[in-house]
């Protein structure tokens, strides 16, 4: 598993980091791991002919042509006069390079844009367009060039790393409000009779007692890839889910004679 691991990350940081999806994947990690697992590796525009070589020199596969045209490296812009602030291209954006809210103007944030062109297609008004990146442009030999390409795959994979842990933790800390609306439902809610309130406090406690196990499950997912920040917070959320587990079984502890 170690070795698995080990490879996925030295394939993952070959990888563009534009996160756009044109591999098949959704993003480039879970792309690295389809390559250990032996797909093909010529599935990235945004890498081109020399992230093929260099991916083929890697895994001791022949180098591939690539099944669709290399991409130069591209910027998102927004016609702000245009836009409606619908918010479909922000939540598009697999790196969090869109400033703005809803019915307020969006602007990307050149810097961080990586160029992936998954928020042109939301985009209900067409006001989104791409051009060469500027940063690209400037870029005066090769080594700047390189430098460039460099900076974005680092600042790519992080912010792809922060979104993705964000909407993890959104979506536990969702889960974790209905079982307590259920909870609280179950504890107020004596107008239908002793039998409806207590199955609504059993299917409290079930719910809770799912959340314990999904919690556990991360938990051991991180420790195996060995990935600290991940078992921080698998941690965290398990410390929650077996409050919550203990809060709906005294509540349904209160309805036994």
């Amino acid at each position: 598993m170690t070795g698995h691991s080990t490879l996925i990350d030295a394939i993952d940081a070959l990888l563009p980091q534009t996160q756009c999806g044109k591999c098949g994947h959704p993003g480039c990690r879970p792309y690295a791991e389809a390559i250990a697992a032996g797909e093909p590796i010529n599935r990235c525009p945004p890498g081109g002919e020399d992230t093929v070589e260099r991916l083929a020199e890697l895994t001791g596969r022949p180098p591939q042509a690539l099944e669709q045209p290399a991409q130069s490296p591209l910027a998102a812009v927004i016609r702000e006069a245009e836009c409606i602030g619908c918010t479909k291209c922000i939540q598009a954006c697999p790196v969090d390079a869109i400033l703005g809210a809803s019915k307020r103007m969006h602007s990307v944030i050149t810097a961080e844009c990586t160029g992936c062109e998954l928020c042109v297609a939301p985009c209900p008004v067409d006001c989104i367009d791409l051009v060469p990146h500027p940063e690209w442009q400037a870029a005066a030999d090769e080594a700047e060039r390189q430098a460039y390409l460099a900076r974005r795959a680092e600042l790519g994979r992080r912010r792809y790393q922060a979104r993705q842990q964000r909407q993890a933790r959104l979506a536990r800390e969702k889960r974790l409000e209905r079982q307590r609306r259920l909870i609280r439902q179950g504890t107020r809610d004596t107008r239908s009779g002793p039998v409806p309130q207590q199955r609504q406090r059993q299917m409290a406690v079930k719910a809770a007692e799912q959340a314990v196990r999904r919690a556990r499950q991360q938990f051991e997912s991180a420790q195996r890839r060995h990935d600290r920040e991940a078992c921080r917070q698998a941690e965290a959320q398990l410390a929650r889910a077996t409050a919550l587990l203990e809060e709906a079984r005294a509540s349904l502890a209160s309805d036994s004679p």
